[in-house]
């Protein structure tokens, strides 16, 4: 793929979503200019324009474009927004959570590794924790073993085979590889591929989102592909109780989403039936659990 013969033009555009996210922004942004060698389009989506985010200023001072929206759409739904903004040029996308500050260079790693192959449609950092340990983000995409296994347990035996497995918890954890989802946290994307795929599916207001991405991607084709020598770090965000019972049933919720569009028709309503319970009750046995 040829790169654009003008400097100015940017090849990579960066598109977060904000929301309550006052507190990251600044350092997203600072450290977007230090993980590309080459300019890019930053733009600034914010799921709050109640008159009190910051946003809108810390957008001027860093030249993006903001993005108000009117209602809070959810995450995939502020992304396909965002990505809707960019100019034509702008042929690689990198999408990414607020509270994430991306290492030198980055940026230029993810594309090198993208351009390497015209398939890849995703390409995916090594998320590091806040602690410095590695968040596996490059795993499979569920089957129905895998995720029943993995739902049941990963609260009581975390370290079940089932898991272990769904994670991709082994000694090819830290090595490039293909994988069948990439966490939605930070991820490159192919601009020709997301919009083949239509974007996100908006109907996850949170969280699955960037499964059922990886899982269509895989579909027609292209390829999901796991950079490790790419590097961020996932703050995270502080929650209060009420905000994370509305987190959980939003992941139940989009679980059940998920395994309608994987499993879908009447041969699989009764299997459905039975996961969507098991989800309701683990949903219910969350909200109800003490954080620590």
């Amino acid at each position: 793929m040829a790169r654009p013969t003008d400097d100015s033009i940017a090849l990579v555009g960066v598109v977060t979503v904000a929301f309550h996210s006052d507190d990251v922004l600044p350092g997203f942004i600072e450290s977007v200019r230090a993980a590309s060698s080459a300019p890019v389009d930053l733009v600034i989506v914010d799921n709050r324009p109640d008159g009190e985010s910051q946003a809108p200023a810390l957008a001027s001072g860093a030249g993006a474009h903001y993005i108000p929206l009117r209602h809070n759409p959810g995450y995939g739904s502020g992304m396909n927004a965002g990505v809707a903004a960019l100019p034509p040029s702008v042929s690689w996308v990198l999408l990414s959570n607020p509270d994430v500050v991306l290492h030198p260079g980055s940026i230029d790693r993810l594309l090198a590794a993208g351009e390497q192959d015209e398939r890849i449609g995703s390409v995916g950092p090594a998320v590091l924790n806040s602690d410095g340990t590695l968040y596996p983000s490059a795993r499979r995409v569920p089957s129905l073993r895998l995720g029943i296994g993995h739902a049941l347990f990963v609260n009581l035996w975390q370290d079940n085979p089932w898991t272990r497995r769904y994670r991709h918890d082994e000694a090819t954890a830290a090595v490039a590889r293909d994988a069948g989802w990439l966490s939605g946290a930070c991820l490159l994307v192919r601009r020709s591929a997301f919009d083949s795929l239509g974007g996100f599916d908006e109907g996850f207001f949170m969280y699955f989102e960037d499964v059922d991405l990886g899982m269509r991607l895989t579909r027609q084709g292209w390829r999901n592909r796991y950079e490790p020598s790419a590097e961020v770090t996932h703050t995270g965000a502080h929650s209060t109780d009420v905000q994370r019972r509305a987190m959980v049933r939003a992941h139940h919720d989009s679980a059940n989403r998920f395994l309608a569009k994987k499993y879908p028709g009447l041969l699989w309503l009764p299997v459905r039936l039975v996961l969507r319970a098991g989800l309701r009750f683990r949903s219910l046995s969350a909200e109800l659990r003490r954080p620590d």
